[in-house]
C-alpha cells in the first residue's frame, strides 16, 4: 500500500496523459478527418458548436497531455463535455447508456478529477518552474 501511496503522483501523471491524448484525439479526428473521422458529419470551419468543441478538445488535450496548465486546461475540458452532455445527450434520455452520452460524461469527470488533485509527476509546467526556481537561486549564489 505504501508504494501505492509513494507513486499517487506517477500515477496521477499516466491518467492525465492518457485522457489528454484520448480527448485531442477526438479533436484531431474531427478537425482534420484523421483518425478513423469525426462521429457524424465533420462541423463547417467556426461552425457552434462542435467546430469550437473540437478545437477545445485537440488544444485543450494537448495542454492536458502535456501538462502545461493542466488546471485549467482541465476545467475547461470539463465544462465543455458538461454542455455536451446536457444540450445534446441528456435531452434524449436521462441515463449515459441510455443517450449515447458516456463519453462526454467520462470525459467531464476525468477532467474535474484532474482539475482538483493537479497534473501529478512529469508535468511540463511543473518542470519549467522547477527549472526556473534552479536558475534563479544559482544566479542569487554567483551575486
Amino acid at each position: 500500500m505504501d508504494l501505492l501511496i509513494k507513486n499517487q503522483g506517477v500515477f496521477l501523471a499516466l491518467y492525465r496523459c492518457v485522457v489528454g491524448l484520448l480527448f485531442a484525439c477526438h479533436g484531431a479526428a474531427t478537425l482534420f478527418n484523421v483518425l478513423g473521422g469525426p462521429d457524424g458529419q465533420a462541423p463547417g470551419f467556426g461552425q457552434w458548436p462542435g467546430w469550437w468543441a473540437a478545437v477545445i478538445q485537440l488544444i485543450g488535450g494537448t495542454l492536458v497531455l502535456l501538462g502545461l496548465g493542466a488546471r485549467a486546461a482541465a476545467v475547461i475540458c470539463s465544462g465543455t463535455m458538461a454542455y455536451a452532455y446536457f444540450m445534446v445527450h441528456q435531452p434524449h434520455a436521462l441515463f449515459p447508456i441510455q443517450n449515447g452520452g458516456e463519453k462526454a460524461a467520462l470525459f467531464c469527470w476525468g477532467f474535474l478529477l484532474i482539475a482538483v488533485l493537479g497534473p501529478g509527476r512529469w508535468a511540463l509546467s511543473t518542470l519549467l518552474t522547477t527549472s526556473r526556481t534552479t536558475k534563479g537561486d544559482m544566479s542569487q549564489a554567483v551575486s
